[in-house]
């Protein structure tokens, strides 16, 4: 029995130890069978390369070899006429082969071949052509590239702010404006001509772009609808006349923009929305139009990404930061430039710790593009801290200056950290707005002058200006050096407008009240009359009373006076009474009573400029 006992006891302890070694094999495979999603490669084996073919004139994008390329992208082929390409198609992998267009720019100088369907996520696309030389010799191309597995954001309502009556202005004959209340606290005089151009947003009041003169009285605004946004307003050229355009959309909370950019005659009318091409939507950070009939923009494109090899999540997303050249005649993009194709996600200041699909990794942050006539690019991106001259053509980094890479030495306090536009001065040297914060980097942020000596690989500050109660803007800004010599400054985040003598001295300041903010602000001279008749309103305190009249007429420049006109109906009305324009809006009295008023606004010269409808007395 004991021999039993002890036998079975074996028994028993060797088919537990085999059941648990039996459950411990499949808990391993188990564990092994299942692993963290990955995400897709996103960054290409070689960083930096060339957009143009080898043996080509041809300057192409999507960049060869790249990982990023929208699945509704077109193939932009710029370098030839269109009548010197031929036999240009495109082949997916998986969606096969593409019938599509061969659609020239109105340049002359290039065509994009645009598919007839959208490519497949995750997808090489294969694109093979010929392209005939000025000699008449004809070669032929191939190139692929991979499309990218797009990363949808949710859609997020903006925070409704709390309404204060005293934080936006009023107007009786214009009730629906409500523009943000200004404060001008300096006024020295010997500033640019010009008005102010701005679009506050983030406030209790409608968003929308805004221009106000010196004296802080407004100009013009354009109260935007529901929960859209506008961002930098200013005068271009455009056709060769002056224009007014602005960028206007959404502001998701990851800190870009998915909208159009506007163009308005100085009538106030429409004449065109820019949007982004290849399915991608114009973000708020810059936008220029060019002489030849183009329009540079920024487009920032989240997409999925394995991050692993920065310290970021297998199965994460990035920001990609995009800009891209748009024939303006034809909508057609001419150009695609992407931050993941040349840059390196370690350069970063941001972390890619804690990255999801919901925040991606924002690693560089474009912000500001100057195309110079030299045949070179600057850009800026935020969260690099770098500046990046660009071969305007291959698409190449050649010069970074600042950031974790810089080629220059940076000399005299020259480093910036999260700055924004970045423009060339026509003596070379760089305008930049340093933010130097958020984290805070610099004791406050700044408006600064650069001076690069390529050869020497050097980064000189020339010049520095700081707000007397040293601002510190976590985000946005702009410098604009002005025709005299001052320098003008917005504060972005912190919402200030300054200008600053040659000198350095503070000759102008203002700021909204409240938590109105503005992306960038700029001086410009102006002249605008609108198309809409001026606005009127009218009350008496009896109906044998004297009328009391309210004018104003949003977007007019050339008003001097106002005449008020009254009568028994509204096609008989007679001048009874005139004043001088006072602010956005003018009060006047009837002498008497009257059953219908209107008013028409007078230039210097006292010519009648505009009339209002009548409305009753």
């Amino acid at each position: 029995m004991r021999r039993a006992l002890i036998y079975g006891g074996v028994i028993v302890a060797v088919a537990c130890s085999g059941t648990l070694a039996f459950g411990a094999k499949r808990i391993v495979a188990e564990d092994s069978a299942y692993t963290k999603p990955t995400g897709p490669q996103c960054v290409p084996s070689q960083l930096n390369r060339s957009a143009v073919l080898p043996g080509t004139s041809l300057a192409v994008s999507p960049l060869p070899d790249s990982y990023d390329a929208s699945a509704r992208t077109q193939i932009s082929l710029l370098g030839a006429p269109a009548s010197a390409l031929s036999a240009v198609g495109a082949s997916g992998s998986s969606s096969g082969s593409h019938s599509g267009k061969l659609l020239p720019y109105s340049q002359g100088d290039g065509a994009s071949f645009v598919p007839s369907h959208p490519f497949t996520p995750g997808e090489t696309v294969t694109v093979r052509g010929r392209v005939r030389s000025s000699t008449g010799h004809s070669s032929a191309f191939t190139y692929h590239f991979v499309i990218a597995h797009q990363d949808a954001l949710t859609y997020t309502p903006t925070a409704t702010q709390a309404k204060d009556y005293n934080e936006e202005q009023h107007f009786h004959s214009a009730p629906s404006l409500q523009p943000p209340v200004l404060a001008v606290s300096r006024n020295a005089g010997g500033t640019a001509p010009g008005d102010v151009f701005s679009a506050p947003y983030s406030g209790p009041g409608p968003s929308g772009p805004e221009i106000f003169n010196e004296s802080g009285e407004l100009v013009w605004f354009d109260p935007l609808a529901g929960e859209a946004a506008a961002t930098n307003l200013q005068v271009q050229q455009y056709n060769g006349r002056p224009v007014l355009t602005w960028w206007q959309g959404y502001i998701p909370p990851q800190g870009f923009g998915e909208g159009e950019e506007m163009i308005y005659s100085n009538t106030y009318q429409q004449l065109g929305r820019v949007h982004a091409g290849n399915g991608y939507k114009a973000d708020l950070h810059d936008f220029h139009i060019t002489p030849r009939g183009t329009a540079l923009l920024t487009v920032f494109d989240p997409i999925a990404c394995n991050l692993s090899a920065v310290g970021g999540p297998s199965g994460g997303a990035v920001t990609d930061s995009v800009f891209q050249e748009i024939d303006l005649a034809s909508g057609l993009v001419r150009r695609e430039w992407h931050s993941l194709d040349h840059v390196a996600l370690s350069e970063s200041y941001s972390s890619p710790e804690g990255v999801t699909t919901q925040w991606p990794y924002d690693f560089f942050h474009i912000n500001s593009i100057d195309q110079l006539p030299s045949g070179s690019t600057l850009i800026s991106a935020r969260n690099t801290w770098a500046l990046y001259e660009l071969n305007t053509t291959t698409g190449q980094v050649g010069l970074r200056i600042g950031g974790k890479r810089s080629n220059v030495k940076l000399v005299g306090g020259a480093a910036t950290a999260f700055q924004h536009d970045a423009t060339v001065q026509s003596n070379g040297a760089i305008s930049l707005f340093d933010n130097g914060a958020v984290a805070k980097v610099h004791p406050q942020s700044r408006a600064i002058l650069l001076s690069v000596n390529a050869h020497a690989r050097t980064d000189t500050l020339l010049a520095r200006y700081e707000h007397p109660s040293a601002l510190s803007s976590g985000s946005q800004g702009s410098v604009q050096t002005m025709p005299n010599g001052s320098v003008f400054v917005g504060w972005g985040s912190e919402p200030y407008f300054s200008e600053f003598g040659s000198a350095g001295q503070l000759l102008y300041d203002a700021h909204w009240h409240g938590s109105y903010q503005t992306y960038r602000a700029y001086r410009f001279p102006w002249s605008a009359t609108p198309a809409a008749p001026p606005s009127i309103a009218a009350s008496a305190s009896s109906a044998t009373a004297p009328v009391r009249v309210y004018a104003s007429w949003n977007g007019a420049t050339e008003v001097a006076s106002w005449r008020v006109l009254a009568g028994s109906s509204p096609t008989q009305l007679t001048a009874v009474a005139s004043a001088p324009k006072s602010g956005f809006e003018t009060t006047l009295t009837t002498p008497g009573p009257a059953a219908y008023v209107a008013v028409q606004a007078l230039n210097g010269a006292g010519a009648v400029i505009g009339t209002s409808p009548a409305t009753k007395g």
